[in-house]
């Protein structure tokens, strides 16, 4: 093997990185998307809810969670030799939104995740992306005691537009949440190409 060289005798693929963001409500499977693809031991920033966050923190629904993401959760994933993703989870609680900024820059999309049974939970994070133009789908965690929905329904339910794609998936599973990303980086290359603007001579 010649060194600096793949054993194929092809010279070492330098891989471009791209950052995405895993956001939505409270409890909705964030910490556990990260967790299921990244390559890496994830970086986690979790805490155990306490009793004074009892009056703040909505448990409807997910009443056996007992820890939150304060800051972030970090993960990382090679689609191919040539391409890898930073997944960045953000919090998911409003005291913590404060942080979304600074997660979001340099993203090149973002995964909205979705729980039909407190769906109202990702609306804010559908807004902070609309109105930052930044690309994003959404992805609908299948969780075992929430009712199923068709994409479509779900897609009027949270007025989204046409070409945002939604996706059902299960959040806990390798190749689901592996497929979302997929999904993500495909409509924020074809959402960056639509807005390119035009070369003038």
């Amino acid at each position: 093997m010649v060194f600096g060289r793949s054993e194929r005798g092809k010279p070492p693929v330098e891989p471009v990185t791209l950052k995405i963001l895993v956001a939505g409500g409270f409890g909705v499977g964030k910490t556990t998307l990260v967790g299921a693809v990244s390559e890496i031991r994830p970086l986690r920033t979790e805490e155990l809810l306490t009793e004074a966050g009892r009056p703040v923190d909505d448990l409807t629904g997910v009443e056996g969670k007992h820890t939150t993401t304060v800051a972030m959760d970090f993960g990382r994933i090679t689609l191919r030799e040539d391409l890898v993703l930073y997944l960045f989870g953000t919090p998911g609680q409003d005291r913590f939104w404060f942080l979304w900024d600074e997660l979001s820059t340099g993203a090149l999309g973002a995964v909205v995740l979705a729980d039909t049974r407190r769906l109202e939970d990702c609306f804010a994070a559908v807004d902070y992306f609309e109105r930052r133009s930044i690309p994003f789908v959404v992805g609908v965690n299948c969780f075992d005691s929430a009712a199923r929905y068709p994409a479509e329904s779900v897609r009027k339910a949270l007025d989204l537009d046409d070409e945002v794609p939604v996706i059902m998936c299960d959040a806990r599973e390798r190749e689901s949440a592996k497929d979302v990303l997929i999904e993500v980086v495909k409509h924020a290359l074809e959402y960056t190409r639509g807005n390119r603007a035009p070369v003038t001579t």
